[in-house]
């Protein structure tokens, strides 16, 4: 593991063994650390406290039995997202132990220049940066109220002033399939502002020239508007030019401390399987059959699958935290050529829009919307095949997390939605 850079002068060999004793350490004692012990996969809750109807409108006083019960906002599960300003540029996941770059990089990456990037990052006194895995970074999303998708109490965006769609972040996880952009080069990322997780190209067609234009939002750097929380946000590498105008660059949120979002799962031999990591309980086999978002819900609470009575529909967290990204269909590696998720698991077939044998979609209980102030028309689901194009081909890779309107001919759907996905169960086991 890599050490904290120290500035002490070292004047004898007590001097040194004390600071070998303390190598791990922060200088700054009056600062929060970070454990590097293995941490349980700690539940976080997704912020949505609002229940929705089909066409995007509050609902409330839904109790058990009544249709469209069963959403997100009716179980409130995880832990409330809670997090600490450390007033050094960087914050503190108080649930998951993470600690986080508040303020994002301004300029854009390729992957590997994104790797290059945190390798050399110094920032609050530490030099252990490192990619977040999707997992991570989708952990600090917060569906409360969406665009942006993120808590900007404390976590700073590219620009705060515009949201739009090119808040894109790098995470570590390399999609093993084959995109329509990236081919064989895709890499998650987790968009702050829409919420969706995608496989972006990780490298420029050969053929692309050095371009430069506009920053990659259309709008004036943050470091030109006087915002003064530039001065905790580390300088960018080599000579400072920043990359613009190329499409294939994203941005950066470091993190530091031990991974977060490993499953251990158990195959209890009745049908479900439990994640000794989450403390949730999962049906082995899928609904086998698509359903709309309102009957997925009915579908889950009546449920008495291994004698249990308390199944319901996952939340958006809960769900994408069992995507396995060692899978993925048409990977070069014919071992990892399956579904995205663990093995244990059984998983529908399905013929995608291309003809293409595939995997289905998965719808979760937490719904979405498309722009800040608009109704929420949709619900997220996650991919654990394909995220396929209105064509049929693989544009956001498996283990996406996008969304689709509730139910056929939904408000504001965009058309090639799939309105009939799965249900994958799950129960708290405490």
């Amino acid at each position: 593991m890599k050490t904290i850079k120290h500035n002490n002068i070292l004047v004898s060999t007590f001097m040194v063994i004390v600071l070998m004793s303390t190598q791990s350490c922060k200088d700054k004692n009056t600062q929060t650390s970070v454990t590097n012990t293995k941490a349980n996969y700690t539940q976080v809750a997704t912020g949505q406290i609002n229940a929705y109807d089909e066409n995007g409108n509050v609902v409330s006083e839904l109790k058990p039995g009544d249709s469209l019960y069963g959403q997100d906002a009716h179980y409130l599960k995880g832990k409330k997202m809670s997090f600490k300003k450390n007033n050094d540029g960087t914050i503190t996941d108080n649930n998951t132990g993470l600690m986080w770059e508040e303020i994002p990089t301004i300029e854009g990456f390729e992957w590997q220049g994104a790797k290059d990037y945190v390798e050399n990052l110094e920032l609050g006194g530490y030099d252990d940066w490192r990619l977040p895995t999707a997992k991570e970074l989708f952990s600090i999303s917060d569906f409360s109220e969406g665009w942006p998708y993120l808590d900007t109490t404390y976590f700073s965006l590219v620009n705060n002033k515009h949201v739009d769609k090119s808040e894109q972040y790098w995470t570590a996880n390399k999609y093993l399939g084959h995109t329509e952009e990236g081919q064989y080069t895709a890499v998650f990322g987790v968009n702050h502002a829409t919420g969706h997780i995608k496989a972006y190209p990780g490298e420029a067609p050969k053929d692309r020239k050095d371009r430069k234009g506009p920053p990659p939002n259309n709008q004036q750097p943050r470091g030109q508007e006087g915002d003064n929380r530039n001065e905790n946000r580390p300088p960018p590498p080599g000579n400072g030019e920043r990359p613009m105008g190329n499409p294939m660059l994203k941005h950066v949120r470091a993190v530091r401390g031990s991974i977060y979002g490993e499953n251990d799962f158990k195959d209890n031999g009745d049908g479900t399987i439990t994640d000794n990591a989450t403390g949730l309980m999962w049906a082995k086999n899928d609904s086998e059959q698509g359903l709309d978002w309102k009957n997925a819900l009915y579908y889950a609470e009546n449920s008495e699958l291994a004698g249990y009575s308390d199944w319901r529909l996952p939340n958006v967290k809960e769900l994408q935290g069992i995507v396995d990204y060692n899978f993925a269909p048409e990977a070069k590696d014919a071992s990892k050529d399956r579904a995205a998720i663990n093995p244990l698991f059984n998983i529908s077939e399905i013929t995608n829009e291309n003809g293409d044998k595939d995997y289905p979609y998965f719808w979760t209980s937490t719904s979405a919307r498309f722009q800040k102030g608009k109704p929420y028309y949709y619900a997220w689901y996650v991919a654990f095949g394909r995220a396929v194009s209105k064509s049929g081909l693989d544009s956001h890779g498996a283990g996406a997390v996008r969304f689709d309107t509730k139910h056929e001919n939904g408000l504001a759907g965009e058309g090639g939605e799939r309105n009939y996905n799965y249900v994958r169960l799950v129960r708290n086991v405490d």
